[in-house]
């Protein structure tokens, strides 16, 4: 999540090349975008190379459809994905894409209308996506922190569905600052504050989300003979945020080697959850691939027995203090995360059937926080807002909002992911 204001890190990085438009003049600025549609258009055509493989390499542009197995997997016509359908066509209606940031929770908001797109082929969700990404590169954008990753998978599906060299371009700038620029720990754990010199390099629990999933989408863009490298990494950098993070029973701390104090034996709900969607978001590229990484499945296992412990019986939540009931307060985007994150691993083989009560208790909590407008259409409530890494009265000092965007994401991809199951 996003630091304190006061603690932002300037934008050290490298940021996108296209220049700010207001630097342009209108001609060139009309001739820059004319160009930018015909390679657009001669890479849709197959006519360029995806940046980030030799040369040549030649990009296969591949459209999602009803017969790719992330779809048939799922079920289009099912009450969930009408459901997720609604909850994203009133975000989009509300939310314009063009006046979005390029942020985590916007990011994760078009993860979750990647994936809805990928089992409905419905343009619209797309179409959005890809108005967010081009109004960026258009502007530009700034990868400094994992925080600005999580946009980047809009960019990847364009990419893999048109071969649009600019596409391609925003995956590479991620995958390059992570490979290359962000600070890391003496472990080699990449810091959440990525080239920030203001703080030792420090590890967030939300860092496994949000840069984790481009390198899993990425390695699964690669296919089982591609590059192995973002697998890899994503491998590489769970097993060191587990060993630093993961205390026994299993539950994850939200941060090591933070400047600010943190009490001992506080488990925050959605930063367990980002690690339980994202690890077996993971795990299922990999088994796409014929492969197996016992070490992230173990600790995977170890953090579900104890996350299954602190469901609410009687909503199906989790407090946002997992191991304080009572204390603060239920809530949404933890729970959604964590039925996203149960309902991947039970339908790929990782987890048997004794989670399906947990993913359906969880999943009536989370439609028990769906509310509706004063046009009937839904809203996702009771989401908590950004948070950083403190002591348990930060935590509690964190108010309850609806309409976020990060929770409305979370929502979609949990509904996304239980349909058919």
């Amino acid at each position: 999540m996003p630091i304190a204001a006061m603690s932002r890190a300037p934008a050290l990085s490298r940021a996108s090349a296209v220049p700010r438009a207001s630097a342009v003049p209108p001609r060139l600025r009309a001739l820059l975008a004319a160009s930018s549609l015909m390679a657009a258009v001669a890479a849709a055509a197959g006519c360029s190379s995806d940046p980030g493989v030799d040369p040549g390499e030649a990009c296969t542009a591949t459209p999602p459809s009803a017969e790719d197995a992330f779809a048939r997997e799922r079920a289009p016509g099912s009450e969930s994905i009408a459901l997720a359908r609604a909850v994203a066509d009133r975000w989009m209606a509300e939310h314009p894409a063009e006046s979005l940031s390029w942020d985590w929770g916007e990011g994760t908001v078009m993860l979750s209308l990647v994936d809805l797109y990928r089992v409905t082929q419905h343009a619209p969700y797309r179409d959005y996506t890809r108005r967010y990404i081009d109004r960026h590169i258009e502007y530009g954008y700034e990868i400094t922190t994992s925080d600005r990753c999580p946009p980047a998978l809009a960019a990847l599906a364009l990419h893999e569905e048109t071969c649009a060299a600019p596409y391609g371009k925003v995956v590479d700038d991620v995958l390059r600052y992570l490979y290359e620029e962000a600070r890391r720990t003496e472990q080699g754990g990449i810091s959440h504050l990525g080239v920030s010199p203001l703080f030792e390099p420090t590890l967030w629990v939300d860092s496994l989300f949000m840069f984790g999933n481009v390198l899993v989408r990425a390695g699964e863009r690669a296919g089982g003979s591609g590059d192995p490298r973002p697998l890899d990494e994503f491998s590489n950098q769970f097993n060191i945020f587990a060993s630093l993070l993961q205390d026994e029973p299993g539950l994850f701390r939200h941060a090591y080697n933070w400047a600010a104090p943190q009490d001992p034996d506080v488990y925050w709900a959605r930063g367990n959850a980002w690690v339980t969607a994202a690890g077996y978001e993971y795990l299922r590229v990999r088994a796409a691939r014929g492969e197996r990484d016992d070490a992230v499945a173990g600790a995977l296992a170890r953090q579900v027995a104890a996350v299954l412990d602190a469901q609410d019986p009687e909503t199906g939540l989790w407090w946002t203090i997992m191991n304080r009931p009572g204390e603060i307060y239920l809530e949404t985007s933890a729970t959604a995360l964590f039925a996203a994150g149960l309902a991947r691993g039970l339908r790929h083989g990782f987890l048997d059937a004794s989670v399906r009560p947990a993913i359906d208790s969880a999943m009536a909590g989370v439609r028990s926080r769906i509310a509706l407008d004063g046009s009937g259409r839904p809203v996702a409530t009771g989401i908590s807002g950004p948070t950083t890494v403190g002591k348990l009265e930060d935590y509690a000092a964190v108010e309850l909002r609806d309409d976020i965007s990060y929770g409305v994401g979370a929502v979609i991809l949990a509904l996304v992911e239980t349909s058919g199951l």
